[in-house]
């Protein structure tokens, strides 16, 4: 066991699916005894690394001198089932603004929960949240504790995306009155986009960018192309990613590669092609339940260029594709032989994967490629 101030360094190797060669990664456990951490984001001149934990605290973790105690000022959050606070992004401008934006659920008086997008800013000793602002809430809320989603990403103009799940009501995903299941786009100060698809659309909501997901957990910008991607749960099968294009329609519960959890096809659904409705870009038959995503575009491990990661949760790995273009190759899954849910994957400014084990013995590690 990793104690708070020590690594450990294993060397692994791992085999891939298919026709693809072995790999060999190093793992470092940099962190152990995280509550079912969900998140994170690089501080700037490494200063450190923020976790967002489930059960609603908002750590730093730093190189020598291991986790901090939990940051005040952020928001009270509903963790219950697939709630709690889940995604943290740093402001483009942060440096100069210091904005941190979440992602958490909230419930009502009634016990449906749904998801809330804010953002408050760091103070200059990374202790405190000052001044946390709410700039959407998921309405109506839905959710019992199931497919709550919420992702976060900017693109290179600033705009924020962020995903929302279905609330397990499958057909709010179509309802263009609703957020659940879908993808909004806001400006960085929280306002709507002139240029919005559904601006002018009568009996729809100005936030909307695109719509008929599920439960919405890996969102990250292309750093090729440039475009947002997005992975999501499907039901008993169907896991899926998707390239959110402006005012699009990503199909669920009308189109679906997946089966109900009852073995039946899913109510409602068409098919797995159904017009009108977008394709993934690639989908899993069999679930592995994909979870948080990054795009490898560093010159550490070159073998990794042009790769995506994304976490499985189900399946207990971390999957690596290639993704050049807009037809992703499954490659490899990495830490299977671990035995550990993978809830979010990103790329350090070291070049380094970073991951996050969503256990209640929680941990952040740390992998490189073998050369």
């Amino acid at each position: 066991m990793c104690r708070l101030l020590q690594t450990c360094l294993l060397a692994i190797t791992l085999f891939t699916l298919g026709n693809a060669q072995a790999e060999e990664v190093t793992v470092t456990e940099l962190q152990t005894n995280l509550n079912h951490p969900w998140a994170i984001a690089f501080l700037p001149d490494s200063q450190g690394i923020l976790i967002t934990e489930r059960s609603g605290q908002l750590r730093l973790w730093q190189q020598g001198k291991g986790l901090s105690a939990p940051l005040s000022g952020t928001p009270q959050v509903w963790a219950h089932g697939q709630g709690g606070l889940l995604d943290i992004a740093l402001a483009p401008d942060f440096v100069q603004s210091r904005r941190v934006w979440l992602s958490y659920t909230e419930a009502d008086s009634r016990g449906h929960a749904g998801a809330v997008v804010g953002y408050g800013v760091l103070n200059r000793e990374n202790t405190q949240l000052q001044n946390f602002k709410v700039v959407l809430r998921q309405e109506p809320k839905l959710s019992s504790g199931a497919n709550l989603g919420s992702r976060l990403a900017f693109d290179d103009k600033g705009y924020l995306y962020a995903s929302f799940g279905d609330n397990f009501q499958a057909d709010s995903a179509q309802n263009l009155q609703q957020l659940a299941g879908k993808i909004v786009r806001l400006k960085s100060d929280g306002s709507v986009p002139e240029d919005n698809p559904f601006v002018a659309r009568q009996h729809a909501r100005a936030e909307i960018w695109s719509y008929g997901m599920r439960n919405p957990q890996g969102l990250a910008l292309n750093p090729w192309t440039r475009q947002l991607w997005e992975s999501e749960h499907g039901p008993r099968g169907g896991d899926e990613i998707n390239i959110p294009r402006k005012g699009q329609n990503y199909g669920w519960p009308l189109a679906t590669w997946g089966i109900d959890y009852s073995g039946e096809k899913v109510p409602g659904s068409k098919g797995g092609k159904v017009p009108g409705t977008v394709q993934p870009v690639f989908y899993w038959k069999v679930s592995p339940a994909i979870s948080g995503m990054a795009f490898y575009d560093s010159s550490r491990f070159p073998r990794w260029k042009g790769s995506l990661f994304i976490g499985a949760l189900k399946e207990k790995s971390l999957i690596r594709l290639q993704a050049e273009g807009e037809r992703p190759e499954e490659k490899a899954r990495l830490l299977a032989n671990r035995g550990e849910r993978i809830r979010d994957v990103r790329v350090g400014p070291d070049g380094y994967l970073y991951v996050l084990t969503d256990e209640t013995n929680g941990k952040l590690l740390r992998i490189g490629a073998l050369k």
